[in-house]
């Protein structure tokens, strides 16, 4: 079964309903890249009229993590995936729809080749950057995968 983003979405409202009914989408996914959105609304917003920082926060972990459960599924091996680490920088207010686009697929084959060969677990950092729908990057996401294959 490919991973395509209506299985994302299909995923997201069974699996991570905080995700879809905030408003999180997946558009693209292909062997390289990810692209989730989010569009400002009621549900979604803090105090200050802007996306609350944890909704862009679960746009920009499915970015890296589809990418992740694609590149898995590719292998053919069982993998184990987790996040172990994070960061986060915000640089303007995010109103209106903010796409969330993470391109380091050859990141994550590399560390799934390491993990194969070695037997050993390998972690991998992977970005995400949010931008508005004029360009202007409103947040930037990091997220260390931990990967290991299961005996």
């Amino acid at each position: 079964m490919t991973i395509t983003p209506s299985k994302l979405n299909t995923y997201l409202l069974f699996k991570l309903p905080s995700a879809y009914f905030t408003g999180v989408r997946a558009k693209h996914i292909d062997d390289t890249t990810c692209v989730v959105s989010v569009k400002h609304r009621w549900i979604n917003q803090n105090p200050f009229k802007s996306m609350f920082w944890a909704v862009q926060g679960m746009a920009a972990e499915l970015t890296t993590g589809a990418l992740v459960m694609k590149k898995i599924r590719d292998s053919g091996k069982k993998i184990s995936m987790l996040v172990a680490n994070n960061n986060a920088t915000f640089t303007k207010k995010a109103t209106g729809r903010i796409t969330f686009r993470c391109e380091e697929g050859h990141k994550i084959d590399e560390a799934i080749s390491k993990a194969i060969e070695t037997g050993e677990g390998q972690t991998v950092w992977l970005s995400a950057n949010g931008v508005n729908k004029d360009g202007v990057e409103v947040s930037s996401f990091n997220f260390e995968w931990t990967l290991k294959v299961k005996s």
